[in-house]
């Protein structure tokens, strides 16, 4: 049983959580993700399963695209309304917002921007997670990372809370490169505004090729009398890369991690394809070695 699956993951529960639930009803061991959603944000997973999971390393850096409300008047020490607020002693303080200075601030977060990864992540640094040492209490310091963020768009206006908070609510569309943290995002967002800020809500709509709209819920991939149908070949997966047909006398040697000489392939040095065989069938996943003209096969997936 090889494949994908594209679960719109429930609040409350870890991405941990979903493998696990998919494991037991698909009856196999083998599956893992492509990135890790928060236990209260929602949205799409890619789950993979059996061979698939030596895609890992080729889906992970894919874009991702989110749906974020978010909440101005104060930071929480997770960056999101599961964590404790920070600053009690201005828990009363009314905050001012007007929609310009919301749209004057958004502009300096789109494009390249640098993002200093949150203690309350899954970010390892010394061999230990980030989540680990804050529930300790424990802060350590953290590099700052290159992110891109390619959409910033305002999808729902501010207006206050509505629970005499003095607070404001504002919903955001975003789309950026693998690793971006949306409660940094909103966090850095709050302080450029000198108000503070924290995700209310989060929701993957995409993350690469795969959308909200092709996902299911745990519960629909359960109540399946074949849940295995649920599953995304691997070679529609990675079909935005490019292909490379193998001759049929090279099958075996790809198979067993051979190169292959090539000439005139149009494709730029380390780039990335899909090796199929002539009938169309995914052999592996290879790349392009410029210096030496040829395929290397990276990961067979046969």
């Amino acid at each position: 049983m090889d494949g994908i699956l594209i679960i719109d993951k429930p609040a409350g529960i870890t991405s941990h959580d979903v493998v696990s639930r998919v494991r037991r009803i698909l009856h196999t061991k083998r599956v893992g993700h492509t990135g890790t959603l928060d236990p209260f944000a929602t949205g799409v997973m890619v789950v993979l399963v059996g061979r698939a999971t030596r895609l890992a390393q080729f889906l992970d850096k894919d874009e991702k695209e989110y749906e974020a409300a978010v909440r101005f008047g104060f930071e929480t020490d997770t960056g999101d309304r599961t964590g404790e607020r920070k600053g009690e002693e201005e828990e009363k303080r009314t905050v001012v917002l007007e929609p310009e200075m919301i749209e004057a601030v958004l502009p300096l977060f789109r494009g390249p921007i640098e993002q200093t990864p949150p203690m309350y992540s899954a970010k390892k640094v010394g061999g230990k997670k980030l989540y680990d040492l804050a529930r300790q209490g424990v802060t350590v310091e953290r590099k700052a990372a290159n992110v891109t963020v390619s959409k910033l768009e305002i999808i729902s206006p501010l207006r206050p809370s509505g629970d005499d908070s003095g607070t404001w609510d504002l919903g955001l569309a975003v789309r950026c490169s693998a690793g971006t943290y949306i409660r940094t995002l909103a966090e850095d967002i709050g302080r450029k505004l000198g108000v503070g800020a924290h995700l209310r809500e989060l929701r993957r709509t995409a993350a690469g090729k795969f959308t909200i709209s092709q996902a299911i819920t745990i519960e629909e991939l359960a109540d399946m009398p074949e849940p295995a149908d649920a599953l995304v070949s691997m070679n529609l997966a990675i079909s935005h890369l490019p292909a490379f047909t193998v001759r049929e006398d090279r099958v075996a040697k790809t198979m067993n991690g051979m190169s292959t000489r090539v000439f005139e392939t149009g494709l730029a040095d380390r780039e990335v394809v899909r090796m199929i065989t002539e009938a169309g069938g995914l052999l592996a996943i290879g790349f392009f070695d410029a210096a030496e003209n040829v395929i290397q096969p990276k990961a067979v997936l046969v």
